[in-house]
């Protein structure tokens, strides 16, 4: 459960939605080798490998017979790499990882549907491993910059670069095409790739992007000294619902703009608290110190119900989820070695400390607004995000998209907001959104997506519902069911103004000297 929370649900059968024909018409490709002979030590440049094992699996169900390569990358980037023995035609899909990573996070997730069809798939656990089994623990960063710099942006890069050289071993040539799709720090590592290593990917995916790193570790320990508790999220959570559900023009169960939003919890004084009601007004405004914005977002309304796990215990997550991350990463991991570090008891999230978190943080933010050699080389991108992402919120996206288009839709990149999702997946509603088919067809097929279906449940049934590049918004056409997609059409947004004022508007930048 909780490695399926951390790098989020993507299913990737291309055969099964119908890839562009540009390659899924060609015939597969062969190895010519065999899969015993991978192991040994690959000298890919500034990536020195050692794969240690690599054994054939038999097909099971929908997922054919590959070969199952591990090894690690120098000095410590461990990784996993799937390469089909009968169905290969020439595509590699790249996997992020979410929270500290620390694990490898399997493509072929049983949860997830098959993985893989036609294409080789690999991950990696960013160049450590946890300790006793904790996905929180951030020992392993304390001294050690290098591992710091792998999970900041290195790790994803030499992967990329070492599983297209173990391909062309055993294929005999290199794939045609490659895309990278993550979430959460994968999403941010999805950015990265697009903005410092701008030929590795031909399509990018970047869900849920932990782009902000400098105030994200800040914003989880915030949010986790506010929190409410269950019974008054429930109560929170209806009153929004039933105050906002129909801004967007229809009652349906979810708020598909959450900024039209102007609930005030102090209506519900007598069922709430004065300082449920406190904390309440808090999370949904952001975090700010002497009138100055330190995160560009605040929790979303309608996320309500996913505060219940990521800042409350669960039988899940025991302490929740916002609080071991930022202890642990105010601990070992977000200011630089050798100078003092905090801690949750400790941290006080103000202009000052957020300045102290710059100079190692920078590191691992994917705030460039110069994607000029991406979009030269033919990279195509995706950007999504749910609107009810509790732990990252949407807004600090959207900020960066208007940085980046000047609000418009390039011809390299699109933004999808999808409504109900809250982090990765999950929601009231809407809880499944998939762009990659969409991505391959745009990448080898030449059409840019003019909308994505999203699906999940209603207290009706099963929904889908299309998702447009932003800011467009799917309305509804006036007749059949609101849980068929088939029945909305896209209507212009709602002109919000999408750039934040905030601490961090200095991080922006252009690119300095990419690592090797």
């Amino acid at each position: 459960m909780l490695r399926k929370l951390l790098i989020g649900c993507v299913s990737f059968a291309l055969v099964a939605v119908g890839a562009a024909p540009a390659i899924a018409a060609e015939s597969t490709i062969r190895p010519v080798r065999s899969c015993a002979e991978l192991v040994r030590e690959f000298a890919v440049p500034d990536a020195r490998t050692q794969v240690t094992s690599a054994a054939v699996v038999p097909a099971s169900g929908t997922t054919p017979e590959f070969c199952n390569v591990q090894g690690k990358i120098e000095p410590n980037v461990g990784f996993q790499l799937k390469l089909p023995t009968q169905t290969y035609r020439g595509r590699y899909v790249q996997y992020g990882c979410g929270g500290f990573c620390g694990f490898i996070s399997d493509p072929a997730f049983p949860q997830c549907g098959p993985a893989f069809g036609d294409a080789a798939v690999a991950a990696t656990d960013d160049g450590h491993q946890w300790s006793n089994m904790d996905p929180f623990d951030t020992t392993w960063a304390k001294n050690d910059q290098k591992a710091r710099d792998d999970l900041f942006f290195r790790a994803p890069h030499v992967l990329s670069k070492v599983s297209k050289h173990i391909i062309g071993s055993f294929y005999g040539k290199g794939p045609k095409k490659s895309y990278f799709t993550g979430c959460s720090n994968g999403g941010r590592e999805a950015l990265l790739l697009a903005q410092r290593y701008p030929h590795d990917f031909d399509g990018i995916i970047a869900a849920a992007p932990a782009a902000y790193y400098t105030g994200l570790i800040g914003y989880q320990a915030w949010i986790a000294r506010n929190t409410i508790p269950n019974e008054a999220v429930d109560v929170l959570h209806a009153a929004v619902l039933k105050a906002c559900d129909g801004l967007d023009g229809l009652v349906d169960q979810q708020l598909d703009e959450p900024r039209r939003c102007r609930f005030d919890p102090a209506t519900l004084r007598g069922s709430l608290t004065d300082d449920e009601i406190a904390r309440a007004k808090r999370l949904y405004a952001g975090p700010a110190s002497d009138g100055v914005r330190l995160y560009p977002g605040g929790q979303p309304y309608g996320s309500e119900q996913g505060w219940k796990f990521w800042m409350n215990p669960s039988p899940d997550f025991p302490t929740g989820l916002a609080a071991p991350l930022a202890d642990n990463g105010l601990k070992h991991l977000v200011y630089p070695i050798g100078k003092p570090h905090s801690s949750l008891a400790e941290f006080q999230f103000t202009v000052r400390e957020f300045r102290r978190l710059v100079p190692e943080t920078v590191k691992g933010n994917a705030l460039s607004l110069d994607l000029s050699e991406f979009r030269r080389s033919g990279g195509k991108l995706i950007i999504w995000h749910g609107a009810a992402d509790q732990a990252i919120p949407a807004e600090g996206t959207i900020d960066y998209w208007h940085r980046l288009t000047g609000g418009k839709q390039p011809d390299w990149a699109r933004l999808f907001i999808v409504p109900s999702i809250s982090h990765c997946a999950g929601g009231d509603t809407l809880t499944t959104f998939d762009p990659l088919p969409e991505l391959v067809k745009w990448v080898e097929g030449g059409a840019a997506p003019s909308k994505v279906i999203a699906s999940g449940r209603s207290a009706d049934g099963p929904r889908t519902r299309p998702v447009f590049p932003y800011p467009l918004r799917a309305q509804y056409d006036g007749s059949g069911s609101v849980d068929d997609a088939a029945n909305f059409v896209a209507a212009p947004g709602f002109g919000f103004v999408d750039r934040i004022r905030w601490a961090g508007e200095d991080l922006y930048h252009r690119p300095g000297p990419v690592a090797p």
